[in-house]
Formats: structure tokens, sequence, C-alpha cells
């Protein structure tokens, strides 16, 4: 174990070849100006098999991260624990568990992922805030020979736990071909982090107007509630300029989470992707955004939303499997947040998802819409067919049946088909010209910044997880 404040080359697998029994090491280091603590495990006569002798090591660089204040990197390649040790091995991997569980909200903590990482160990992976994984990589819980033995099953381990499989189960935050691209998206992502829950994120100089015109983005999104269109376009008009790290892009691709900058500070997205099942929140949907809220709260990081969404994605499956308790979990999320909280209607906000989408009795602190901005209990065509079932029912014809329906459909959309009365009901603060949404969004999150919210007297809430 050492401190080293100079930087070293990653790639050179030196760094991984230690005594045979001790496979962890922890240092301190610079990355690109900022100091991380950095723990590696790998290497080792049994492939990064983790020893009772690592336990040290491990807890030491969770220590060290806590009481710097500082980021925590673990770079991992290991098979799990040394089953040669038989309990002593688990207590080493359980003792990181619990270390990695005391730093929750505390600093952000990144697992890279280079090889291995398989059995208890892999749950690191789901304790820490991101993974990055290289292309080399896999991880699962149980291995092959296990699934064979209890289910008859022959699996590889790439069909078990590849990084082409964590793109899309939400394990993985990025995907890199090697180390070295690996530590580049760890350095960018960083950037936009604080080192600890006490601090704010750096603010870099932004040469892009604060006040320049959102062209692309207001001619992006199309008058039809059910055109598609990628919201990322949006985004990238809105934000400084080339600023976008989207995270979990392939998982629940149906909503987009990332980190970007406006007028050169920190913000996180979370913004509804109608390219993908139209825009609807699911299961997924609801849990990858939930836990990049509750991350953005964490330290210190203003969050943006960007809705336009036609509700909860409907199905037997997604009922059966817990939408509800599910879905609580974005709502829990946003009612928990106390950063600065920013939401934008673009286009349509339906039902539920209004709702859970930040929404003012969420307690947002604005909320601005578009002129043509939507926001009812469902579409007007579905409306109408509830409304009016029986008008329409006693209506004989096709055409005339049609006729009415269009004529209701239309009354229906000049009465809710605009933010006008949400506004008037005070649930929408601002309705805005969309060529004006960077300007506005960046003078109203200055004059929210300085937002604080006392803590409140309880030990902690019970989040449907």
């Amino acid at each position: 174990m050492s401190i080293d404040l100079n930087p070293i080359d990653l790639s050179d697998e030196s760094h991984f070849l230690h005594h045979h029994c001790v496979v962890a090491d922890s240092t301190i280091e610079n990355i690109d100006d900022r100091k991380v603590s950095v723990l590696r495990v790998g290497g080792g006569t049994r492939h990064g098999a983790i020893t009772s002798a690592d336990a040290d090591a491990m807890r030491r660089s969770c220590e060290l991260s806590q009481t710097l204040g500082i980021p925590l990197l673990i770079v991992l390649d290991t098979s799990g624990a040394d089953i040669t040790e038989g309990p002593a091995g688990l207590h080493a991997w359980g003792t990181f568990a619990a270390e990695l569980a005391r730093l929750s909200g505390v600093v952000p903590t990144t697992a890279i992922v280079t090889g291995a990482c398989v059995s208890g160990p892999s749950l690191v992976l789901g304790l820490v805030d991101q993974v990055i994984m290289t292309k080399e990589a896999f991880a699962y819980v149980s291995g092959p020979d296990s699934v064979r033995e209890f289910t008859g099953i022959e699996v590889s381990r790439e069909e078990l736990g590849s990084t082409e499989l964590h793109e899309t189960s939400g394990v993985a935050s990025f995907i890199t071909e090697t180390l070295d691209d690996a530590m580049e998206i760890y350095s960018a992502l960083i950037d936009y982090l604080p080192n600890n829950h006490i601090e704010d994120a750096p603010i870099y100089d932004s040469d892009d107007d604060d006040k320049r015109e959102c062209n692309l983005a207001a001619s992006t999104v199309p008058d039809s509630a059910n055109a598609a269109y990628d919201v990322r376009d949006v985004l990238r008009d809105i934000l400084d300029e080339d600023s976008l790290l989207e995270v979990r892009p392939s998982y629940a691709p149906n909503i987009i989470t990332a980190f970007a900058r406006l007028n050169g500070r920190s913000v996180g997205l979370i913004a509804n992707q109608p390219i993908a099942r139209a825009g609807t929140i699911d299961i997924e949907a609801s849990r990858k955004a939930a836990r990049f809220v509750s991350f953005c709260d964490s330290f210190n990081i203003p969050i943006l939303t960007f809705v336009d969404t036609p509700g909860f994605e409907p199905g037997k499956d997604l009922e059966w499997r817990g939408m509800i308790r599910h879905g609580a979990e974005l709502v829990y999320a946003y009612a928990q947040a106390s950063v600065p909280r920013l939401c934008l209607i673009l286009r349509k906000s339906y039902g539920g998802a209004y709702i859970v989408m930040d929404s003012k009795n969420l307690g947002n602190d604005w909320c601005g819409a578009w002129p043509n901005a939507e926001i009812a209990v469902m579409g007007a065509s579905g409306a109408v067919q509830i409304l009016n079932r029986k008008q329409l029912a006693a209506v004989e014809g096709e055409e005339e049946k049609a006729a009415l329906s269009k004529q209701l459909v239309s009354e229906y959309e000049d009465k809710f088909s605009n933010p006008n009365q949400a506004a008037s009901l005070g649930y929408v603060d601002a309705i805005i010209e969309p060529k004006a949404t960077r300007a506005i969004i960046s003078t109203v999150l200055d004059s929210l910044i300085t937002k604080k919210e006392s803590p409140e007297n309880r030990k902690h809430g019970n989040s449907p997880l």
C-alpha cells in the first residue's frame, strides 16, 4: 500500500503484479490535476482472487477517500473471493462492500472493469456510482458452472456477463475499448463532479454565449404530438457546446440521463426520448432516471428535466413486474432532491408521467413550457373516447361518427393542447419561446444556485427500491 501523488501509466501491467497472496493495492494519484484514491485489484496467482490479506488495502483506500474528501476509483480484474481461504476470503470482500456503502453519497465512486469481475465481488459494480467496462471485461454473480449445475443449461461467460450484455443491463455506465480509453472517460466524468458531498462541482469558463438563441432546438421538435425526434439534438442546442456526456445510453434508451454544462456550470439532465418507445416511461426508465437524480442530488449538481412523454408504458408484463413500485422510485427520488430543479415541458406531458417527471407539486423550483406544450390527463383522442362515449355511440354511420370525433378532439385540443390552463393554476411558472430556452434557463439557474435546504430530522426515508 502506498501514497503516490505522481501520475502513473495505468496501462502498465506491472501495477497488477503484487505478492502472490496480495492482489489489492491502494494509492493516491493525480488524474488530470484531481487527487483520487485509487484501488487496484488484480494479478496474483489466481487471477485477482481476493484474500484476507487484501482487506486492509481495500479498507484503507476507502478510508483515504473519505478522510481526504476525494473520489474513489477502483480498477478491477478479479475472479472473486479466494476459495482456498474459505470464509476469510469472503470476509475481505464483505469488508470492502461495507466500506463502499458508507462512502455512498459522500464521495463519487467509480469502478473500471478490465477483465473478470465475478461472484460476490461483482456486486461492487452495483454499489459504486458509475461503472466503466472495457471490451475484454465480463461480470456475473453466478458463473457458467453454477448455471449448468443448477439449471442444466450450458452457457458461456460471454453470454452470462459480457460487456455487450451489461451495456443494456444497466450495469455499465460507459463502454470503452481499452484501459487507456477508460481512463480518458473517467477523467471527463470527474470534470463534472465535485470531490465530495460538501463541495460543488468545478465551474469552467464557457465561450458559448448564455443568451444564444436555440434555433435548432426550436426546429427539431415536431408540431405533431406523435412524430418522433432525437431529444439529444434539443439538449445539445440548449446546453454548452460539446458538453453533453450521456450516462448508460443503451440502457432504457427511452429516457436520457447525462451530464452537461450550462454557462460553465455542471448540470444533470433527465429527458424523455421520443425515438425510443415513444418516450414512454417503463420500469427500467424509471429506475435509470431515479438513480441518476439521486446521484446528482448527493453531489450538489442541479437537475434539469426535459419532458415529452405520452405517459407510462401500458402492458400486463410491466404491471406484473411491479410498475407501480418501480415507478414510485422516480417519484421518490425527485421529491427527496434538494438541489436546484428546473423542468421544461417541450411538447406533451400526460397523466401520471406528468407528475413523475418533476412536476411543480413534486417540489421543483421552476417549471417552464413551450407554447405548444400539452399538459393533460391523456391525449385528445383517448380522452374523447372516454368523455364522449355515449354521444359517439348514439351517432349512426361511420363517416358521421368520425366527423363528430374529429370535432370533439379539436375542442379538447383547444382547451388542453397548450400550457395556459396549467399556468393559470400555478403549475407552470413561465411559457417561453423555444429560441429563448437557453437564455431563460441559464438566468433561472443563476438565481437558484444558492438554494439550500435543511436536512429533515430523521434517520432516512424508506425508498421504494
